[in-house]
């Protein structure tokens, strides 16, 4: 954990000043910690707990937002069909997407730097292998290949293990296309690294070569990667979102965003609109400030742009 000294250095130096200065960085970055807060510390503040039976009134189905006539505290937001509190909902759904959001570039992320680092460090018949797999991958719609990997390992799976592992199951999917930017971007930045001087030094006096990429090449690469993932990270929880509403990702029982739009756009043509405007909102505030956060992280970044 980082102590005060490096905390200081770091607002000291010039992506501390790059921060400093673009109030849309310090916006998107305290929205998205609001809202992760929030969902983190949704079962201590949220009126309800939305999939718990036991504290859910059906007699208080479809209740409009707490400023409309017929409302009723504590469903700010409103309640759904079947009296759970839209607001519970919303933020139980958010703990649910940011987690497959970054699971998915998590493992994504580990899956592309470890093949990138091999391919751009030993060349040859391995590069070529695991490029070209990297380019069949490519070759496929990206949502596509997500909604026939769900598939599969659902059918894969015995039918009472789908549910609880409907989580795992959307990571896997999500990342089986995402790691193909994190494994071109480190080859490149690997091939370079591999001719210098340091890397030359380390192999003639005997250093492994996974020693070499662990140590001293990966940290080089790394900046890119970090870029990529910030806003890899917006386009993952758009994937799980876009999923859950086609129906292959989560399941009514643990929703997520998506899974929320899905069951509100249901209702939406008999007047309860707020069952699918609120979740919509909520999703498009999260990829927006990720994204706003990933451009200005790329800028500052970038020493061409410095």
């Amino acid at each position: 954990m980082a102590d005060a000294g490096e905390v200081r250095d770091w607002w000291e130096s010039d992506i501390g000043h790059s921060f400093r200065r673009s109030w849309t960085a310090r916006l998107s970055l305290t929205v998205i910690a609001l809202i992760a807060a929030a969902a983190v510390l949704a079962p201590w503040i949220t009126p309800q707990n939305p999939y718990d039976i036991r504290q859910v009134f059906i007699d208080k189905a479809e209740l409009p937002p707490i400023w409309a006539a017929g409302s009723e505290w504590p469903f700010i937001l409103g309640s759904d069909p079947q009296g759970r509190d839209v607001l519970s909902a919303i933020l139980y759904g958010t703990r649910m997407s940011l987690f497959i959001g970054v699971a998915s570039v998590s493992v994504a992320m580990t899956i592309g730097v470890s093949i990138g680092l091999a391919a751009g460090f030993f060349g040859g018949w391995v590069d070529n292998l695991l490029m070209r797999i990297a380019d069949t991958m490519l070759s496929i719609p990206t949502l596509l290949v997500a909604i026939l990997a769900s598939a599969v390992i659902r059918a894969l799976l015995p039918p009472g293990l789908r549910e609880p592992f409907a989580a795992v199951i959307l990571v896997a999917a999500i990342s089986l296309t995402g790691w193909v930017q994190y494994a071109r971007t480190v080859r490149a930045s690997t091939m370079v690294e591999r001719r210098k001087d340091y890397a030359q030094a380390a192999r003639i006096i005997g250093v492994s070569p996974a020693r070499i990429m662990r140590r001293h090449i990966l940290p080089n690469t790394l900046t890119p990667v970090l870029v990529a993932a910030t806003l890899n990270l917006g386009l993952a929880i758009l994937a799980e979102a876009t999923l859950s509403f086609l129906g292959v990702g989560m399941p009514i029982t643990q929703p997520s965003l998506g899974a929320l739009i899905r069951i509100g756009n249901q209702y939406l043509f008999s007047g309860s609109w707020w069952l699918v405007v609120f979740p919509s909102l909520q999703l498009g505030l999260i990829v927006l400030s990720v994204n706003l956060l990933g451009d200005w992280l790329r800028d500052a970044l970038n020493p061409k742009l410095s």
